[in-house]
Parts: structure tokens; C-alpha cells; sequence
């Protein structure tokens, strides 16, 4: 760590700023150090988890005016969001990411819904970006994951907890906001919101209903189409839950979701100096993406243990079309663009069945298993306007091959691929008290993968050789351990000590396969986590603070690496390590005034040479940094309240810093190395009513957050000014 980044951070102020609780009927005060969370698979609080966790809470969503992963996530100690197309954008943990883009098969980090997964085993079609009405809080649990919640967690997870129906009470909650954004060609973003909670026998039986539509301004040029503020995108969703507590010691309970994003035009702008917002496409790049979630819940007291029976099936669409003439012009045969045209659908099922010990008592114990089974499907086509007219005009160099066998409707090719995968696992974790004060903690996973990909590819104007691909099934098997110890003298201290795995399955390497020097398909990669760590409360918990360190073996690398035509594939090589430490300050001199600053330091970089057949000298060296892991990452809040005033006024300031890191292994071109100040305020007008102002990124900082091509990529929305208003029956 050298003077000028110490610098840096100094000159950041850390501790200065701060994030504070929303008061008020609709976002009662809630301490986010001191939520009850699930990442144990059962009720703990967040200061009694012997691991990195966090918890950001309902009303601190509500304070925020959050509305997708990107106005929080970051604020996160050790957090990284690769900001890019929305539904598939990635919440980087810890550094645990070999692209700034997308990974091209799982992704490192887990995502859950009331702990049912949302990402299937395998390249996902989406990454539900779960809107954050009516969340009850989110958990980002940072470290590895792999005993309890199985593969896609080689950096940690993010659980939302959606609020479930009440059978106590009814209820009902509204909110809408209306927004500008520089450069949004006049365009006006807004969100309408609604929940009602309906009991329909006391204290038995509850529905609760979800429905929301936002339209976020699109703030990019399209130069070519002609269209300012080209990249709107609108989503919509509804939700329902339903509550049976049939007796005292039974509970059965259902949540249905569907949500869909859909975006006019990408992201990406192409970069060049000066700064710019513009990009330039033949055609609008749309991008639409869905998903529908069904679950059911059963879980009965038997006295000596909880039992915990839970079962999900979801689908998942995605469309998109894609410009490849912004990679060096149009198709020379026909002077026209060649467009991607892809779709891909999953479904995937999953069971869970545990049995969890009563808190109380010196011994502990969880133990269960799941079952998951997944089936995808891709259908890749190219298009080229006019290339079969140009194949019959020119028999001699396609063999005599018509333009309607190699490109029938002018789609110069043609791919599908289908994936199956199934798992079987048993997990389960014991804990002792060797004293009053002292807990080991030991578990571990045992489980079982199948996977039978296929792959074709028909004749195609390129002449490359068509194939059918079809392997036999690939079995993967291992065990995943886990230990702990946490010392606790009393309520205002804990200090721990953890090892942890996570690891991610291989598969087939879809985008290589026209390629015979490419590997056709790559093996799994893990990671292994060692950590210590301490919380301590000063003054009566007027100060907090968390402190941790750790070191992580990446071994086995699922690296997304490009052809010299910019097409993605992943080949397995190399092993990182990465060293961080992660401290979070809270601050509470009164009632009124709450401070908190996050502070992040990630090393990560490569631990010996990562191959790439395409790259100068055939890789990349031992001491690469990692894409995307910026080794600062800052978050300062303040926030100012007046509870027992009239109106209840509450005014707030974030900063956050996010500093510069390669945005690929050739670290040609950097992300990151920006600050992004936002304000909110909000005023009471009745113990139902709240109005709310807000001005995010308020110095309208130009940042690049993603850069996938190193030529172009995402950069940090413009400066946006917004109002709010809130409704809560109770």
C-alpha cells in the first residue's frame, strides 16, 4: 500500500460522511447492525454471524430511494457492481471475477429470493435485479458460500427477503416518484407502486399483492438512429404471497413473482475523448428479459428441531439484439451490418429439505439436502441483409451451395445449444459452546453434478464446418468444508476466525466452438477463504465497529478471454490470490445524527500465468491484477434527523469512491477512479404521508463502470433529480 493511496483515502474522508436511518411511519428507525438475517439458514443477528455479512434494511432502501442493485449495492463493504445491461449486470464480491462484462457460464456470486436460488447452474439468462419495493431487507453475505448454499458462490451471495403476507393485519403502501436525468433528450423517468396485505381469517390466513411499472430515462445518443436518450428501459412486476398458519407450530407459505426488463437501446457508449454519452448502432440494440418465480414453503416445530421443506420452479426469458459493425464496419461482402439476433429460455426446479436444532442449548445443529435440475436452451442467429442473394451471385467461392441452404431469410448463421444439468447434495453444520463464551462451528457439503450439454451448428455463409455436439454426461463430485470459531466475552464483542470454500460448475464452451484451437468445453473452478474478524460496540453502542481480514485461494480459473473478433469464450487456467481488509464505522453522537463510512482494500491479482493462445507471449502473468477489482472501495454517509419535530424533516448525504482497476487481464483501459455524491430529504406530512426529494449523482461525475470491449463500455448515470412520495396504512 503505497503514500499516494493512503493518501487518497485520506483525502476522501473517511468517517466523514455518514448513513442513517429514515424515521418516520412509513421507514421506522431500524439499526442495520442490529437486523435479525438468515445467512446460517437460521434466524441470527447480523452481529452474531461469524462471517462478513450485511444487511441493508427496508427503510434504509426507502432513505436511499433505491429502486435496482446499483443505488446500494456498492455501498457495501468489499462490493463491486458491473453495472451494464440491465437484468444480467453482476455483483462482483471481493474481487471473485475474471471480466468486467459477463461471466460466460455461472456467475461468481449467488442470488436468492427468501433464500430460493435465482441463478441457475449454468450460464444464466438473467440476473433478476429485484426492484426494492416492498423488500424487507437485502443480505450480501461476503466470503465464500459453498456448504450451505452450493455452487455460484465462489465470492458470497446476495439474498433479498421480500416482505410475505400478515395475517395480523391490513395493510396497504404506495409509492411514486417522477425524475429528470441529464441528457435524457426531455424524456421523465417515474415508478408507480402498490401493495396491499389482506387478512382473510385472523391471524391464519394473509395475501399480499405486489404490483409496480418504473421507466428509467434513457441518457445515451444513438447517433446513427437518431435517437437522444436512446436507452430507456422500463420495468414491470407483480408479486403475491400467501401465508397459512394453520396452528401454532405450522406454517405454510407460497410467493409467486414475474418481472421483466425492457430496454430500447444498450448501455455501452464508445469512448473516445472527449467524454462521451454517445454510441452509434445501425440498429437499436433492444434487450428484454423476463422471469417467473413459483415457490412454496412448509415449515412445523417438532419440538426437538425445525423442519423446513422448500420447493421452486422458475423460468426465465432473454432477447437481444446486437450491432457487431461497432468491431470494424459493415459486412464487406454486402456493405450491410451483421446483427446478432439471440434468444435463450431456462427453466430450473429445485427442492430443500433441512431439519435446524432449537437456538438454545450448547448444541447446535442443521442438516439437509437439495435437489436442482435445470434445462436452457439457446438459439443464436446472425444476420446479414442481402448475403444469400450474394452467395447465388457468387456460386464459385460457396462450393455451388444455394444462399437459401447456407443462409436461409439472410441469416448467415445459425447455433442452438441445450443444456441439462442436475444436482444432488447433503450440507449441514453442527456448532458447540466449549464454554459460555467460545463456539467452534464445523460443516460441510457433499454433492453430486450431471451435465449433458449439446451443441449444433448448421451451414453458414462464414463456410465454417457445421456439427452436431452432443458429449456423453459429465459427472462432478466433491466436498465442500467449513469451520469457525467465535469468541464472544459479552454482548459488546465477538471476534471469529472462519474457513470457507466456494466453488462453481464447468461446462460447454458454447461461444469456442467454431473454433478447433479452443478447448469445447472447461471444468470447475474453486475458491478457498480465510478469514478472522472482530465486532466490538463502544459507549453503549454509540460506536460499531466491524473489522475484517482475509486471504483467498482462486484456483482453477474460469477466465472469459476473446478471440481476435471479439467473441467470448472461457478456458480454465492460472490461480489468483487475493487479500483484502474490510472495516465499517458507525457512528451515533445523539438521537439525530448517524455516521457511518465503509472502507474496502482488495489485492487480487493472478498467482501464476493464465494461458491465452491470442494475448502476446501466450498469457498473462503472474501478478495481473484481476478485471474489475479495485483495490479502494469507499462509502461515507451522514444522515440528520428530527423525529419529534413537526414534519419530521430527515436530510441525508452519500459518497462513495470506487478506484480504478483493469477492465480486462490486458488492462489496456481502466474502470472505476470516481466519486459519486448523492442527497435525499423527506418530510412527514401525516404518520402516512411522506414526500421525499433526491438528487443522484449530484456533481454529475462522468465514471466508466463497465467496459467489456475496452473501446466501449457503461459509464455512471448522469446527474438525476427526482421527488417521492410514499403512502403506509400503517
Amino acid at each position: 500500500m503505497g503514500f499516494a493511496s493512503i493518501r487518497r483515502i485520506a483525502a476522501c474522508g473517511i468517517s466523514i460522511l455518514a448513513l442513517g436511518q429514515a424515521s418516520g411511519a412509513l421507514a421506522q428507525e431500524v439499526d442495520d447492525n442490529e437486523i435479525v438475517v438468515t445467512a446460517a439458514k437460521r434466524e441470527q443477528s447480523v452481529r452474531d454471524v461469524s462471517g462478513s455479512v450485511s444487511a441493508v434494511s427496508e427503510a434504509t432502501l426507502q432513505k436511499l430511494n433505491a429502486q435496482s442493485l446499483s443505488d446500494y449495492i456498492t455501498r457495501v463493504p468489499g462490493v463491486v457492481f458491473n453495472d451494464y445491461q440491465p437484468g444480467i449486470s453482476e455483483v462482483v464480491i471481493r474481487g471473485i471475477s475474471s471480466t468486467t462484462f459477463h461471466e460466460a457460464n455461472q456467475a461468481t456470486t449467488g442470488y436468492y429470493l427468501n433464500e430460493i436460488p435465482l441463478i441457475e447452474p449454468g450460464f444464466p439468462v438473467g440476473i433478476p435485479d429485484i426492484d426494492a419495493f416492498d423488500v424487507s431487507r437485502v443480505e450480501v453475505l461476503r466470503g465464500p458460500q459453498g456448504t450451505l448454499f452450493g455452487s455460484s458462490s465462489l465470492g458470497g451471495a446476495v439474498n433479498y427477503v421480500v416482505n410475505e403476507a400478515d395475517p395480523a393485519r391490513f395493510d396497504a403502501g404506495f409509492e411514486g416518484m417522477v425524475s429528470t436525468t441529464k441528457r435524457a433528450g426531455g424524456d421523465v423517468g417515474y415508478s408507480v407502486k402498490g401493495m396491499v396485505n389482506l387478512p382473510i381469517a385472523t391471524d391464519k390466513l394473509a395475501v399480499r399483492i405486489v404490483a409496480l411499472q418504473r421507466v428509467d430515462a434513457g441518457y445515451l445518443n444513438n447517433t446513427l438512429i437518431g435517437k437522444k436518450g436512446s436507452n430507456d428501459l422500463r420495468v414491470r412486476g407483480v408479486r403475491g404471497s400467501i401465508v397459512f398458519t394453520p396452528t401454532e407450530t405450522t406454517r405454510i407459505s407460497a410467493i409467486s413473482m414475474y418481472q421483466e426488463f425492457d430496454l430500447d437501446d444498450q448501455t455501452y457508449v464508445l469512448f473516445g475523448p472527449p467524454k462521451t454519452y454517445e454510441r452509434a448502432t445501425n440498429v437499436a440494440e433492444t434487450q428484454d428479459t423476463d422471469f417467473m418465480l413459483h415457490s412454496l414453503r412448509f415449515e412445523q416445530d417438532l419440538g426437538f428441531a425445525t423442519l423446513t421443506a422448500l420447493g421452486s420452479h422458475i423460468e426465465k426469458n432473454g432477447r437481444v439484439v446486437f450491432d457487431y459493425s461497432i468491431f470494424g464496419g459493415n459486412d464487406p461482402r454486402t456493405n450491410t451490418p451483421l446483427l446478432d439476433f439471440s434468444f435463450a429460455k431456462s427453466k430450473t426446479d429445485y427442492l430443500e429439505l433441512r431439519l435446524a436444532s432449537p437456538d438454545d442449548g450448547r448444541f447446535k445443529w442443521l442438516i439437509g439436502a437439495n435437489y436442482t435440475r435445470l434445462r436452457s436452451q439457446e438459439n443464436g442467429q446472425l444476420y446479414i441483409e442481402g448475403i444469400g442473394d450474394y452467395i447465388d451471385a457468387n456460386p464459385g467461392l460457396y462450393g455451388g451451395v444455394s444462399g437459401d441452404e447456407l443462409a436461409p431469410g439472410d441469416l448467415s448463421s445459425r447455433s442452438f445449444a441445450n443444456a441439462r444439468v442436475t444436482e444432488k447434495a447433503l450440507f449441514g453444520e453442527v456448532s458447540y459452546d466449549i464454554v459460555d463464551t467460545l463456539t467452534l462451528t464445523l460443516g460441510g457439503r457433499v454433492f453430486e453434478y450431471r451435465t449433458r450439454p449439446q451443441a449444433q451448428q448448421l451451414p453458414n455463409a462464414d463456410l465454417a464446418p457445421a456439427f452436431d455436439y452432443a458429449p456423453p454426461a459429465d459427472k462432478q463430485s466433491d466436498f465442500i468444508p467449513k469451520a469457525s470459531l467465535n469468541w464472544k466475552p459479552n454482548d459488546d464483542v465477538m471476534v471469529y476466525a472462519l474457513y470457507s470454500e466456494g466453488f462453481r460448475i464447468g461446462g460447454l464452451n458454447t461461444f469456442a466452438l467454431p473454433f478447433p484451437n479452443l478447448p469445447l468445453t472447461f471444468q470447475s473452478d474453486t475458491t478457498k477463504n480465510f478469514e478472522v474478524g472482530t465486532r466490538f460496540d463502544l459507549i453503549d453502542k454509540t460506536l460499531q465497529v466491524d473489522l475484517t481480514a482475509y486471504h483467498i485461494d482462486w484456483d482453477n480459473i474460469q477466465a472469459r478471454l476473446f478471440t481476435p473478433d471479439v467473441r467470448g469464450y472461457t478456458v480454465n487456467g492460472g490461480g489468483a490470490d487475493i487479500d483484502g481488509i474490510e472495516l465499517s464505522l458507525t457512528l451515533r453522537p445523539t438521537r439525530n445524527l448517524t455516521f457511518q463510512s465503509n472502507v474496502s482494500y482488495n489485492d487480487a491479482r493472478l498467482s501464476e500465468l493464465l494461458p491465452d493462445s491470442f494475448a502476446p507471449g501466450g498469457g498473462y502473468a503472474k501478478g495481473t491484477r484481476l478485471p474489475g477489482a479495485s483495490e479502494w472501495t469507499l462509502s461515507n454517509n451522514i444522515d440528520l434527523s428530527f423525529p419529534d419535530s413537526k414534519l419530521k424533516p430527515r436530510f441525508g448525504i452519500a459518497h462513495r469512491y470506487l478506484s480504478g482497476a483493469p477492465v480486462d487481464f490486458a488492462g489496456t483501459l481502466e474502470k472505476g477512479d470516481f466519486h459519486i455524491v448523492d442527497l435525499n430529504a423527506s418530510i412527514a406530512v401525516t404518520d402516512q404521508i411522506e414526500l421525499g426529494v433526491f438528487a443522484k449523482n449530484l456533481f454529475d461525475q462522468y465514471g466508466i463502470s463497465n467496459a467489456p470491449f475496452a473501446f466501449a463500455g457503461s459509464v455512471a448515470r448522469p446527474r438525476t433529480i427526482g421527488a417521492t412520495v410514499r403512502f403506509s396504512l400503517n
